[in-house]
């Protein structure tokens, strides 16, 4: 099976990568990177047209769009691992790094790499798996659903765990027709391992990118857990006893249900989507010490910790080049564009979701920070009214705070948070800044790390 074809194209990581690929290759990502940029006009069109179907129909046409990228579960099995880790370095340029990531998903550490002008390997991937007969509500049918093709993946596939992850709340729409299969290398792909000896400066280093967030879990063996529920809007409690909201929630899609039953969590693990799993550090230390490299932890507590530090750092880093750094980009989720954010001389701040806690972590970032002249904002829009979702309005007062321009980037308001032109339009917005800079050469590490501001919950040490 190929690669391309088993990894889900609507997910962080392959955003993500996809993003930082194209940009350490000179090119921005329009159309997240999945079609060429000349049909960006044509497709924000016809999704805007989506946008004016009626609620069940454009959610229908949503669902269906991801569900055509799920791989059958009797082909689990013929998933390789090491063509999976060969697919994510082929996406980058073959040359000479000064730094290289390996680790969590998160969206401010993109526009870290992008500034050290390094590429990032991805700890985890999503492998989304079509399956039907199982209620999006009923976790223990989907805990039963995943367990053959489970074992089917682990058993061809060793240096992989599974996290197998069900979240009725912001998931509800996709998890219609599939399961939600994330893997996790717990040992060190040779495809990774080779780029690495191949286009790691001698004398480079290599950063671990390690989101600490956990999950209550359920065990199914030593490699495979059940994850009921994922980081956003709810809260682990709501998920596994209920609560007003998740019966508003159940309400509100016409269900009968006003709670969730799934199976009693008997651990933690890494959570399945932004955590890192810490037993890839022991392959990572062998390869550094090997070659002579030194090996560092970037290591914070929760998905959207970096996202502060890494717009300070920006704003640093474009003082000492003369640029005003007066003008603030808010990126959502897999809506991540580096490129532009260099050119327009823009400082990125990047959320996981469009929740209310989202919302409270850029409300004190601004707080804090020094006022900014614009803010844009761009919202990914998932479809779904979720538990703990910030509204339009919400988003809009952040933006206002501007001292002079404020919007939200691409947003159509009446149709958030089905929004799907969004998908295209954050994008060609964007790009529309008039004010441009020219990209920068990279800064090296050992600024970053004097620059990087530190709080409570991020560190960098040698390991």
């Amino acid at each position: 099976m190929k690669p391309g074809r088993a990894v889900a194209s609507f997910d962080s990581a392959t955003g993500m990568l996809r993003c930082l690929a194209r940009f350490l290759s000179g090119r921005d990502t329009p159309l997240l990177g999945q079609f060429p940029g000349p049909l960006e006009p044509v497709l924000t069109t016809a999704l805007a047209g989506v946008n004016h179907l009626p609620r069940r129909l454009a959610e229908t046409c949503y669902t269906t769009s991801g569900v055509s990228e799920a791989v059958p579960r009797h082909r689990l099995g013929e998933l390789d691992s090491e063509e999976l880790a060969s697919w994510v370095v082929d996406h980058y340029p073959r040359q000479r790094y000064p730094v290289i990531f390996v680790g969590s998903s998160n969206g401010a550490l993109v526009h870290l790499a992008a500034a050290l002008g390094a590429p990032w390997l991805p700890q985890t991937l999503l492998v989304p798996v079509r399956r039907g007969g199982v209620d999006r509500d009923d976790a223990e049918g989907e805990l039963r659903a995943g367990l053959d093709p489970g074992q089917d993946l682990l058993a061809a596939n060793p240096d992989l765990r599974l996290h197998h992850m069900h979240d009725p709340n912001q998931d509800r729409l996709m998890i219609a027709g599939m399961s939600y299969s994330r893997v996790k290398w717990h040992r060190l792909p040779r495809a990774y391992a080779e780029f690495i000896r191949n286009h790691l400066e001698s004398g480079g280093v290599l950063v671990t990118a390690e989101c600490e967030l956990t999950w209550p879990t359920t065990r199914v063996n030593d490699r495979h857990v059940f994850q009921f529920g994922a980081h956003g809007g709810a809260t682990t409690e709501e998920y596994h006893g209920g609560g007003p909201r998740v019966a508003a929630l159940l309400k509100h899609y016409g269900e009968r249900r006003r709670s969730w039953s799934p199976p009693a969590p008997d651990g933690s693990s890494a959570e399945a989507e932004w955590g890192f799993d810490p037993a890839l550090l022991d392959d990572l230390g062998e390869l550094s010490r090997s070659r002579g490299n030194r090996l560092w932890r970037l290591r914070f507590d929760h998905p959207e910790r970096l996202s502060p530090a890494v717009a300070e750092l920006y704003r640093t880093w474009y003082s000492r080049r003369g640029i005003d750094g007066g003008r603030l980009v808010g990126e959502s989720f897999l809506l991540v564009e580096p490129w532009w954010t260099l050119r327009s001389g823009s400082v990125p701040f990047w959320s996981a979701f469009n929740t209310r806690a989202s919302h409270e972590a850029l409300r004190d970032y601004l707080d804090e920070a020094a006022p900014y002249d614009e803010i844009r904002l761009m919202l990914f829009p998932h479809g779904v009214d979720s538990i703990g979702l910030a509204g339009v309005d919400e988003w809009r007062e952040l933006a206002g705070r501007a001292r002079k321009v404020g919007t939200l980037l691409g947003v159509d308001p009446r149709a958030y948070p089905r929004d799907f032109a969004a998908l295209a339009r954050s994008h060609r917005e964007f790009a529309r800044i008039r004010e441009r800079y020219p990209q920068p050469r990279p800064m090296r590490l050992d600024a970053a790390v004097e620059a990087l501001p530190r709080n409570s919950g991020l560190s960098w040490e040698e390991a």
